[in-house]
């Protein structure tokens, strides 16, 4: 069916708690987005945050970022006294995230509810054993890498003793004994994100709205993932990188992009069945109700750079699991949604891949307009296939004012050519180029919500291979207004995207 959305990191909701987190702004978002005709939530990925405060760079792909807990939630459940709640203690920029403030100052809290909870009994509750029964193939080895992680002062794994660095069994038993309570803690944590995630999610889907995640190809060497299942790496015997990510030299990079990220031993798998794969999807659908996979080319070929490397120049395209890696997941889970990040230099077996798999890709339109790429034309909104997602621009990207703004004059006047715009035209040209996303014959249209407030790159979500700064934009109170809603939701309506308007078809 034709639908739309809206993509507003969790992070990025308002609230006076120093973060967008689960709260009554969340459900209030939620209603919002329902009474402008909108389909879907997309979001960023929910885990944990590391290196750089990205949420790319998890410290597992498994687990849920603390931050998000609500702390007035936690109030209304009894475990945190209201004079507790301070929203003066967690960062003082309503409009920017300060993760300094939130890792100083949001531990303390969730150690006092956690002290609550065990009094009252909740260790001993149903729902808490069937939540770590079900979690247990991923969270026990989780809270003990957070554990030993907290030990050794927050040093990556591989500067941990080589006892607990290459997991000997008695070394790990021991430690299991010791951090004891450091571990149940960090149970309650993910227990209780999980807790808030359902309720909310459920509210979503019960007002008609669908939770697009979001899927890192990769995850961080510094994460559980790597440290409990080292074999599923290309690491030596010493558990150290062979080769990381990243990509090759363009027309943006003279240098290509060194994402430092460990990369996969396919055959092993392969051998496997790819049952860590399948586990990942299963728990990404008990989160989401579709995922968005990022980077998807890297299924075809992946891009390898030699360990040690300082920067993309030396790597080389190697091989990649293709298709037989999805037809394991459809076999397991069955026929469930998913949106294939296909941009970036595209070869004609990526190209393949994607359409073998049957999945849609992505179309970004500020993408259709550089003069200095003849691949550009395939994001110009007549040229679209209608199985894909259109995006004015994605977290990656300058918010659409911002971006036009920084144009050249002649793609600027290609742009203003595409529109049809009258010399001398004073509307909001944001407002055209989302409606221009929201017209074309792409099955779904999701447009960032810093394009529907026409919102320059103050607003921006990233600056891709930066440190500093990211991540950090935050939606202003009062922003969402029933005056937005019902001005997007005209637009949403006349292009047959609103669920009561929309014809029906299979997708």
């Amino acid at each position: 069916m034709r639908a739309s959305g809206i993509l507003l990191p969790v992070s990025s909701l308002p609230g006076p708690y120093g973060i967008g987190c689960f709260s009554r702004h969340a459900y209030a978002f939620v209603d919002w987005l329902a009474d402008a005709g909108q389909t879907f939530w997309q979001i960023l990925p929910l885990g944990p945050t590391g290196f750089g405060d990205s949420p790319y760079q998890s410290f597992s792909t498994f687990a849920g970022n603390p931050y998000f807990i609500d702390l007035e939630t936690l109030a209304r459940d009894g475990l945190l006294t209201r004079a507790e709640l301070d929203p003066s203690a967690c960062g003082a920029d309503p409009e920017a995230v300060d993760y300094g403030q939130l890792y100083t100052g949001r531990p303390p809290l969730l150690r006092a509810a956690f002290r609550r909870w065990q009094a009252a009994g909740g260790a001993d509750s149903r729902t808490f054993a069937a939540f770590t029964a079900r979690s247990a193939h991923w969270l026990e080895d989780y809270v003990l890498f957070t554990a030993l992680k907290a030990v050794h002062g927050g040093a990556a794994w591989d500067q941990w003793p080589d006892p607990l660095r290459l997991r000997d069994p008695a070394a790990l038993e021991r430690a299991r004994r010791e951090l004891a309570g450091e571990l149940q803690f960090q149970r309650f944590v993910q227990y209780e994100f999980d807790l808030q995630w359902q309720r909310l999610k459920g509210y979503a889907n019960r007002k008609g709205v669908r939770i697009i995640g979001d899927l890192p190809i990769y995850v961080a060497f510094d994460s559980a993932d790597t440290w409990a299942r080292p074999e599923l790496f290309q690491l030596d015997a010493d558990r150290r990188p062979t080769g990381v990510a990243g990509v090759p030299p363009d027309g943006f990079s003279a240098t290509g992009q060194l994402w430092g990220n460990p990369l996969y031993d396919w055959p092993v798998h392969e051998a496997g069945g790819y049952r860590w794969w399948i586990e990942r999807m299963a728990h990404c659908y008990d989160w989401y109700d579709v995922v968005r996979i990022d980077h998807f080319r890297g299924f075809d070929e992946y891009f390898c750079v030699p360990a040690g490397a300082p920067d993309a120049t030396a790597g080389s395209w190697r091989p990649g699991p293709g298709k037989a890696l999805f037809d394991a997941i459809r076999a397991a889970l069955g026929d469930r949604p998913v949106i294939a990040e296909d941009l970036g230099y595209l070869t004609d077996s990526v190209r393949r891949l994607v359409a073998d798999c049957g999945f849609p890709g992505m179309k970004v339109l500020e993408f259709a307009f550089d003069a200095r790429d003849a691949s550009s034309l395939e994001y110009l909104p007549h040229r679209y296939p209608v199985n894909c997602i259109v995006y004015t621009g994605t977290h990656d990207n300058e918010t659409v004012a911002g971006w036009y703004e920084s144009i050249r004059p002649e793609e600027r006047e290609a742009v203003q050519r595409y529109l049809h715009r009258a010399p001398g035209a004073v509307e909001p040209l944001y407002w055209d180029l989302a409606c221009t996303a929201m017209a074309s014959v792409a099955q779904w249209c999701v447009i960032p919500l810093q394009d529907w407030l026409g919102l320059d790159n103050r607003a921006r979500i990233n600056h891709p291979s930066t440190l500093g700064g990211n991540w950090r934009w935050r939606a202003a109170p009062g922003v969402l207004t029933p005056a937005l809603a019902r001005q997007i939701r005209r637009v949403t309506e006349t292009y047959e995207r609103c669920p009561a308007a929309a014809p029906r078809s299979s997708f």
